[in-house]
């Protein structure tokens, strides 16, 4: 062979190699940028932009659900939240398993959101009552579908997957955010909390306060609590009480954990003078009796979030009200109507 034609041979697999890897960079390009696009129908959030307004995720959500599928995923998930999770037995946690990935095949939308939960972390923290491993992937497969529901628990989490480059989803906080944006149009009070969060950030207090009242006015008890405490900050005592009030009410136990906090001394324990003297003039004093019962909600919500303490106000009424008879925190929860109410 000829030099020439080695030469010749050599310059046309060096070029064969060039477009080779062209081709290769330009395909990862695009892949790239479809990877990085906006989803159709998300707008890009914009901190300083106005506010979205106060959706409600129950106008999402499906206004029936079949009690036949229903009522064994909710009677799983009290067990689930009976205990802490050491404190589950094989058996319950594999009872739990089967009951709540029935009822989400079947369609139920809690039952799946709390799959896609269970995908995520696994179910069964001790090796004698572990029965499920993590799997991100079949969690986002759920979410998905709560997506293609249109339901605004799903839009959120779909938002934290972005947001933590999960589950074979690329890292990118634009569209997560665009997501916790369309989330909280549609009412997720976990995604207006987030919004609450960003405007704090941004200094625009205003807003954020309008979106800490999006999810209070929802239910939501980590808004209650928040609330709580900006009324605190500003000295408007008795609003901050029962913004903490209502945080309990909620199932959030930080709230119920300041209020036990409040009435072992009467004040909180980093009350100046002026507070406690504030506090004292609205009849707030250390009262054993409340002391023990709102330690003994706080120990309850964080063993099980999801108790709604509507009969609250009635069995543990805040000063100068007197204290009603208390049998225990069943006094203040009403019975689960049916069918269950959004």
């Amino acid at each position: 062979m000829t030099m020439t034609r080695r030469r010749w041979l050599f310059f046309v697999g060096l070029l064969l190699a060039i477009l080779a890897a062209g081709t290769y960079f330009i395909i990862q390009h695009y892949r790239y940028q479809a990877m990085h696009t906006l989803p159709e129908g998300l707008t890009r959030f914009d901190v300083n932009a106005p506010p979205p307004a106060c959706g409600r995720w129950k106008d999402h959500m499906p206004k029936t659900r079949d009690p036949e599928i229903y009522r064994p995923y909710i009677a799983a998930r009290k067990l689930w939240r009976s205990k802490i999770g050491w404190q589950l037995t094989h058996a319950e946690t594999t009872h739990i398993l089967d009951a709540v990935h029935t009822a989400a095949v079947k369609g139920d939308w809690g039952a799946r959101s709390l799959m896609a939960t269970f995908y995520r972390r696994g179910l069964g923290v001790m090796p004698s009552n572990h029965v499920l491993d993590p799997d991100p992937m079949k969690a986002m497969q759920l979410v998905r579908l709560g997506v293609e529901a249109g339901q605004p628990w799903a839009f959120y989490d779909l938002g934290v997957g972005y947001e933590r480059g999960d589950a074979g989803l690329p890292y990118d906080v634009d569209i997560a955010w665009a997501y916790y944006l369309r989330a909280a149009e549609m009412g997720s009070p976990e995604a207006q909390m987030a919004l609450a969060e960003a405007y704090l950030k941004a200094k625009r207090f205003d807003t954020q306060q309008t979106m800490l009242q999006c999810a209070y006015q929802q239910g939501h008890g980590a808004a209650a609590y928040e609330i709580g405490g900006w009324e605190k900050l500003y000295r408007r005592y008795s609003n901050a009480i029962k913004f903490r009030q209502d945080g309990a009410k909620f199932g959030f136990s930080d709230s119920a954990a300041s209020l036990y906090l409040l009435f072992a001394d009467g004040y909180w324990g980093n009350s100046d003078m002026e507070e406690r003297q504030a506090l004292k003039a609205l009849g707030i004093e250390a009262d054993p009796e409340r002391y023990q019962r709102y330690k003994t909600i706080k120990e309850a919500l964080q063993i099980n979030p999801d108790l709604k303490l509507t009969r609250l106000d009635q069995v543990l009424p805040l000063p100068p009200a007197k204290l009603p008879p208390w049998n225990g925190i069943e006094d203040a929860i009403e019975p689960e109507p049916w069918p269950p109410t959004y």
